[in-house]
């Protein structure tokens, strides 16, 4: 007859331990007993489960509520009157428990950081003897790189080392954003019993550029242009991501005046659709101030002032 014990007991916990006491008593088992830690070890596998299954009946709050009043026994399995009691159980009560711990790996399916890095430094291990009745999906594992802005604007690729020792190269989608999450499906850690491996998460940090800032697909810069450009109108070339382009300053710009240069931004990750380049004009004086423009302009200023600062509301 299987012993069922006491999952207060199991854990390691008195009856009035909190739901934050309980988990914490849990995961400490759980990494100890972990059967990834000690493969082919029969008894600690058998450990793991009883905790598991200590675990799945107190860590529901009616589970454990039905315990602490005699309903139900450690495994979760009702109790009969004359017929089970706390130490003991039927075979229907043993068939119970293992169908309770039968997948002790779902609850670490990727999703607690401590079981991450428990796995973190390389390659998980299959418990020799095909670990049966172990079944686990691999764990995710994250990666970061690093690429310069005009990559992530147009596309590249980045060759990453996996924790398998292998190495592949990693597509930069266009428009990949700052902080932006790549999926490598299977490229995660194996997974046990015929579940499939994990994935390989890839978060791309993308560098800041000298001049170029990026609103969603859009592409702003800033020109300087020279007095005589802004005055007179004038083509210039102006860099965008894909490469220098002609473009015509209309006579009469100013500084903060906004080109718009349609289809020359990015590929938006809400729309997929690629944005437009603005160009901001900055008109920028000869320096060091040329003596004839000064001049020129005293002559021109004693005739033809004007208020700029009362125009815009400023006085």
């Amino acid at each position: 007859m299987a012993n069922i014990r006491d999952p207060y007991h199991v854990l390691g916990v008195s009856r009035s331990a909190s739901a934050e006491d309980i988990k914490k008593a849990y995961r400490k088992l759980a990494k100890e007993h972990h059967p990834d830690l000690k493969p082919g070890n029969a008894g600690n596998e058998e450990r793991f489960k009883e905790i598991s299954a200590a675990y799945s009946v107190l860590s529901d709050p009616e589970k454990r509520a039905r315990f602490d009043r005699g309903e139900i026994d450690g495994s979760g399995a009702e109790r009969h009157s004359g017929h089970r009691s706390y130490s003991s159980s039927s075979a229907r009560g043993r068939t119970h428990a293992r169908h309770q711990a039968e997948d002790p790996f779902a609850k670490f399916d990727g999703n607690d950081d401590w079981f991450s890095d428990l796995f973190s430094g390389g390659r998980r291990k299959r418990p020799e003897g095909g670990g049966a009745g172990v079944k686990a999906k691999g764990t995710d594992i994250a990666y970061s790189v690093t690429v310069p802005f005009i990559e992530a604007a147009v596309g590249s690729k980045r060759r990453i080392s996996l924790s398998s020792g292998k190495s592949i190269d990693v597509a930069i989608p266009p428009g990949t954003e700052n902080e932006q999450k790549l999926r490598l499906k299977g490229q995660g850690l194996p997974g046990l019993g015929g579940m499939p491996a994990g994935d390989a998460i890839v978060e791309v940090h993308v560098e800041p550029h000298p001049h170029f800032t990026r609103q969603d697909g859009d592409i702003h810069v800033e020109v300087p242009v020279t007095l005589n450009e802004a005055i007179l109108g004038a083509t210039i070339r102006v860099p965008t991501v894909s490469g220098p382009v002609a473009v015509k300053v209309p006579p009469g710009s100013n500084t903060g005046s906004v080109l718009r240069l349609r289809g020359k931004g990015v590929v938006s990750q809400k729309t997929k659709q690629t944005g437009d380049q603005y160009v901001k004009l900055k008109v920028v004086l000869p320096d060091p101030p040329d003596a004839e423009l000064v001049q020129f302009m005293e002559k021109w200023a004693a005739k033809r002032s004007y208020d700029v600062r009362k125009k815009a509301g400023l006085e």
